[in-house]
């Protein structure tokens, strides 16, 4: 393990943000506890269905703002994209090729998931589950995809919004929210949101990179100006309080983006702002930045497979004829709550076992070693050669 720690210390280039790359795992890590913890699979007459302990325990919702952490993965997003493309145009890299080697990257590690959950899909068929526990399931693997589309659309329009100021962005949030909600538009417009919403922090991402938000004051402005209009949308204007979907719910902040959840994540992106130089200060522990270095390696291989992990634990029991609290129960109290957290580290080494087979699939061959991220990609480690 120290040999492992010092090589990644050592192959990281003395110039690299090591506080962007936490801010990464932060955001990927946040996301896959939120999902963990607010995601039921109740079993009913021999069906699955989803539910979620935010509709029945509002008391809950603090914790929605805590793990819905995409709005700094959107900012990061934008600041390695915009970063890595003027970098590339230095290099006389063309637009199609660095472009290519984005996406190859982002869309390799989801060829497999598609492909093992198409076979798992025909095996539920033939064993005979019934069509609503097989949507229920395919759905939880496939939604958290939409994320990866918005993404690669914004990466691949990087050249034309890398400039873009984010208030023109946040204008057309405003605009379609006045439609929807005090216009009385139809909510297909809502959808616009989807691309504008986090193109919001995905713009501040690619100012950052041209050095736009440096100092502190920057990041108080966007941290309190955000915190301060989404607590007044939520208490004078009636948006859910929730930062994630709730089942059952009239409005979902999160599906599509509301003018909430733009400005909850504009509070996000500036405390993240804020914790840069406390995060340099800490990863300049090679222990520290090695834990942060090897999560960025299998960040798509955490995202893609956490829902399966937890799916697989779930299944597995209930097929045992087991009805454990926190996993197959309806969670209706806060009892459901403590087992769900008691089964964090159940569902952590199942993806852990996932992470064995498939992390293949995102990090690709390296010669001579263990790999390191580098330019946003992964880089190889050298391995000392054995005399």
């Amino acid at each position: 393990m120290h040999e492992l720690i010092r090589r990644i210390d050592s192959a990281t280039p003395p110039g690299r943000d090591r506080a962007v790359d936490a801010l990464r795992a932060f955001a990927i890590l946040g996301v896959v506890l939120g999902h963990w913890l607010v995601t039921a699979l109740v079993a009913d007459s021999g069906t699955l269905h989803g539910d979620s302990p935010l509709r029945h325990l509002p008391e809950l919702t603090p914790a929605s703002w805590l793990f819905q952490t995409l709005a700094v993965f959107f900012l990061v997003g934008g600041q390695v994209g915009a970063a890595g493309y003027r970098s590339a145009r230095a290099r006389g890299t063309t637009y199609g090729r660095w472009l290519g080697g984005r996406l190859t990257r982002l869309f390799r590690p989801v060829a497999a998931v598609l492909a093992v959950w198409t076979v798992v899909t025909g095996a539920l068929v033939a064993a005979g589950a019934t069509a609503g526990t097989v949507h229920t399931l395919v759905k939880l693997v496939l939604s958290p995809l939409w994320f990866l589309l918005v993404f690669s659309a914004l990466t691949a329009a990087t050249p034309l919004v890398a400039r873009l100021h984010p208030l023109w962005p946040l204008a057309v949030v405003l605009s379609v929210d006045l439609a929807r909600f005090a216009l009385g538009g139809p909510g297909w417009l809502g959808w616009i949101n989807v691309a504008a919403g986090w193109l919001v922090p995905y713009c501040l991402g690619a100012a950052w990179s041209r050095g736009r938000l440096s100092g502190r004051r920057t990041g108080w402005v966007l941290l309190a100006g955000g915190a301060f209009a989404t607590a007044g949308l939520v208490l004078w204007a009636g948006y859910p309080a929730s930062m994630v979907g709730v089942p059952g719910a009239r409005i979902s902040n999160l599906n599509p983006p509301t003018l909430a959840a733009v400005a909850f994540g504009l509070a996000q992106c500036g405390a993240a702002l804020l914790l840069l130089g406390p995060l340099r200060r800490v990863l300049r522990r090679p222990a520290v930045w090695a834990a942060v270095a090897l999560v960025n390696l299998s960040a798509m291989t955490i995202f893609l497979w956490h829902q399966t992990a937890m799916m697989a634990v779930t299944g597995l029991t209930l097929a045992a004829g087991a009805d454990l609290p926190g996993l197959h129960t309806v969670p209706d109290g806060f009892g459901w709550a403590l087992a769900r957290l008691a089964w964090l580290p159940v569902f952590a080494v199942t993806l852990l076992g996932c992470w064995a087979v498939f992390r293949r699939f995102e990090q690709g061959r390296s010669r001579g070693g263990s790999t390191v991220v580098r330019e946003g990609r992964p880089a190889p480690v050298p391995v000392a050669r054995r005399a």
